[in-house]
């Protein structure tokens, strides 16, 4: 009866613990509609987690939040790709706005274990732009971005400076050009040729095939070596 009981102790807590690291959908909190995983230690530990924001492309726009799903962070984590921390990926029904993008951060911090030193902001296509929007009217708050077959503002580029960025942008791209990217890192070269700013050049890369980028482990590890550090 003793070994039934400890058996069934054993299945609550894992099964706690898959309940938790499910995707959450989060509606009606925020601007922007969004899917949450926790994908890091169970709630009890002390230690808090990196955030990890994923923008979508405009192929994904819209009211279904399902969509999403369909490629980026939580579709790899979908085919096993390890990502620690929590996930967040909002959806807009087209173009992205840095305020309601850190309105989401703001509202995982509040809610969630989140270490706001380890905000990372990352983005494909349209999402790529988004991402160098918030890292580039944020810079204080994201600890690093990488931005996948995109572009950005160069109003922004000044800022960009002071935020770790990794650009990848296949050669083969016929929907956003490649040239896009190298502007962008151009200009923020141009403010400050000493900033964090990189181009990995994927030859013979699409504009979707370069997706295969969230399915390995180096853009998290390279995001993860970097952190805020904020006043207390």
């Amino acid at each position: 009866m003793r070994r039934v009981y400890l058996y069934l102790c054993f299945f609550c807590m894992l099964l706690m613990r898959v309940n938790a690291q499910e995707v959450q959908a989060i509606r009606g909190e925020t601007t922007y509609p969004f899917l949450l995983k926790n994908s890091g230690p169970d709630s009890s530990d002390t230690e808090k987690q990196p955030v990890f924001v994923f923008l979508h492309g405009r192929s994904l726009s819209g009211t279904n939040l399902d969509r999403v799903k369909r490629y980026g962070i939580l579709y790899a984590i979908n085919k096993g790709q390890e990502v620690p921390g929590i996930i967040v990926a909002p959806q807009s029904k087209g173009g992205w706005d840095a305020d309601k993008v850190m309105e989401i951060v703001d509202y995982v911090i509040g809610h969630y274990n989140a270490d706001p030193d380890r905000i990372y902001v990352c983005g494909m296509s349209m999402g790529g732009y988004g991402t160098m929007d918030v890292a580039g009217k944020y810079p204080e708050r994201v600890a690093a971005a990488v931005a996948i077959c995109g572009g950005g503002s160069s109003e922004y580029a000044s800022n960009l400076t002071q935020v770790p960025i990794w650009l990848h942008h296949g050669t083969a791209d016929r929907a956003v050009p490649i040239s896009e990217s190298k502007k962008i890192m151009r200009a923020i070269k141009k403010e400050d040729p000493d900033a964090n700013v990189s181009l990995n050049v994927i030859k013979g890369g699409t504009h979707g095939s370069v997706e295969r980028l969230f399915h390995d482990d180096a853009i998290y590890n390279w995001m993860l070596k970097f952190r805020k550090r904020h006043k207390s």
